[in-house]
């Protein structure tokens, strides 16, 4: 039996004739809404037809008027950024455009540990003693309304730039650059916090000849959107393929030196890569303590303080896998225990580590296709993290019980939030039950879409590279996902630290693959000699083999 719910997606009832175009990479397109040549030659190219103009954004008018008037008259800038890795590129790429447009400007990132998301009074006291009068915030600010009313008190201004959902009423900033305002005339949402930063500097150079800045910024754009997991559709599709031909052959010494420690090919960098290797290494510093290592990391040119600084990072993206093996084996023992059977899985402890938080939840998300809320417990103050299913949104049932939150904010696959301690129970009871109301009687397996049923034979025909020209992938534009029926198992063994990877090799059609799978350990003894699978299909490139693989996702044995 198969361990997802497999859904083959239905195929067109007119094909979509593209010239040049294989009839697998066109049915392909069609489960990716490209239903015409247009739009496919248009998705197929990703070129700047893509890019949308950034005065659509709200209040970019405003805020484009409000920093060159800062720039004129000689104002102290900070740029306010979090501390995870689409915060602390957005705040590189902001510093680093202002400064070549001759701005004084200074960076700011909270620590984790003794500072918390967002903005703090603490810190914007900090920067006004320095003689700021102007705070651009990127990645954050949205749901400030505490902080943004004391700042005016203060003589400093806040200028907003923010890519998570707003709640029902704004902060008093007067300037609020976000594409997910209510009131938007433009028509993608969807950037990451980056890229709401480098919609600001495109605003900014406008009519002005100084691509050079938007073209450097590029490769960070595409880093943060990645790692935030921003939906690779629209610009961001464009953003990130120009970003990744940039990356493959950067010259910015933190990343190159970065790649080195981590065994990285510099040429043959892919969304995945980003997502599983140089991200995880940016997020460690700010999830462990100070996001400033990444930051310097990003903006350096000194070649030795750039090998010092990726070697610390390597080290505390050691700790943290450390670290966050530790919590999500204790979690995992919690929520057992309490069951795995109701709509929406809780733990809470004192203990937690606050950075590995919402990672654990997702590993548990997936695990059990619950959404998963972890509670650190205070004496007064509990801090949540939580990452749920497409079935249920998860800012919206915050939003439900907002009464009950000091402060939340997110998306709908995740979010965090703060509340008394003494209204944990009520939390949990009115989130229960929402979960209850929305997800009884649902299969809550994790399901696979998959594009097509086919023989294996189909990859050795060239095919393969015809699929790559819908790169880059992510999330919603995902790597294709197939069925091959009757493949037979010639070679199995487990692999990895903890033998929670399988290794086989695959027969059909007298082609043997090599193949992966990853986390699949558990279910070694389910093999048979003949079983259905369902995989993606990649370029492994370890020891610089450059052949074909099979990343096995799911299987289940042939009848």
């Amino acid at each position: 039996m198969a361990h997802t719910h497999w859904k083959i997606l239905p195929e067109s009832d007119k094909p979509l004739a593209y010239k040049g175009v294989d009839a697998l990479v066109a049915r392909l397109l069609y489960n990716r809404g490209v239903l015409n040549s247009s739009d496919a030659e248009i998705f197929l190219q990703a070129d700047k037809r893509l890019s949308i103009d950034p005065f659509t954004i709200p209040d970019m008018h405003p805020a484009v008027s409000r920093v060159y008037k800062a720039l004129m008259s000689g104002e102290k800038i900070a740029v306010y950024g979090d501390f995870d890795a689409d915060g602390i590129t957005a705040t590189a790429l902001l510093v680093q455009g202002l400064s070549a447009l001759g701005a004084d400007v200074i960076p700011y990132i909270p620590h984790r540990l003794h500072e918390g998301y967002g903005l703090k009074i603490a810190a914007l006291e900090n920067l006004r003693k320095q003689g700021v009068t102007l705070v651009i915030t990127v990645d954050t600010g949205i749901t400030a309304f505490e902080e943004i009313e004391k700042s005016h008190k203060m003589g400093l201004e806040i200028l907003v730039t923010d890519h998570h959902v707003p709640l029902q009423e704004l902060p008093s900033a007067k300037i609020i650059v976000n594409p997910k305002r209510s009131d938007p005339a433009t028509s993608f949402i969807d950037f990451a916090g980056v890229g709401v930063a480098f919609k600001l500097l495109q605003a900014l150079l406008s009519g002005t000849s100084r691509e050079d800045l938007l073209n450097s910024s590029l490769e960070l754009v595409t880093l943060g959107t990645i790692t935030d997991m921003s939906p690779l559709i629209s610009e961001n599709r464009f953003l990130v393929k120009s970003g990744l031909q940039l990356l493959n052959k950067t010259k910015r010494v933190g990343l190159v030196e970065l790649m080195n420690c981590a065994g990285i090919d510099k040429s043959k960098l892919t969304t995945e890569t980003i997502s599983y290797q140089i991200g995880p290494r940016l997020n460690s510093a700010g999830r462990l303590d100070d996001a400033g290592t990444s930051y310097q990391l990003l903006v350096t040119e000194d070649h030795a303080q750039a090998k010092a600084l990726a070697m610390e990072l390597e080290e505390k993206n050691k700790e943290r896998q450390r670290i966050v093996a530790e919590t999500y084996d204790k979690v995992r023992r919690q929520i057992v225990e309490d069951g795995v059977d109701r709509p929406i899985l809780w733990a809470s402890d004192a203990d937690y580590p606050s950075g590995v938080m919402g990672l654990v939840a997702g590993r548990l998300t997936d695990e059990f296709y619950r959404p998963v809320l972890l509670i650190k417990i205070g004496t007064e103050t509990c801090r949540g993290s939580g990452r749920s299913i497409p079935e249920f949104d998860l800012m919206a049932a915050l939003k439900s019980c907002h009464h009950l939150l000091t402060k939340y904010g997110g998306h709908a696959r995740a979010a965090g939030f703060n509340l008394h301690t003494r209204d944990l129970q009520q939390v949990q009871k009115k989130l229960s039950m929402l979960a209850a109301e929305q997800l009884t009687g649902l299969d809550l397996r994790p399901h696979i879409n998959i594009d097509a049923e086919v023989q294996l034979s189909v990859f050795s025909k060239g095919v393969f590279d015809d699929i790559r020209h819908l790169e880059p992938f992510g999330m919603e534009n995902p790597a294709p996902v197939f069925l091959s029926r009757k493949v037979e198992v010639v070679e199995q063994k487990l692999v990895g630290n903890q033998n929670d990877h399988i290794k086989l090799k695959l027969k059909q059609d007298g082609i043997v693959w090599d193949t992966m799978g990853f986390r699949l350990g558990s279910y070694l003894g389910e093999l048979a000699r003949h079983i259905d699978v369902v995989y993606s299909v990649e370029v492994d490139n370890f020891n610089g083999k450059g052949q074909l693989r099979l990343n096995l996702l799911d299987f289940s044995r042939s009848y």
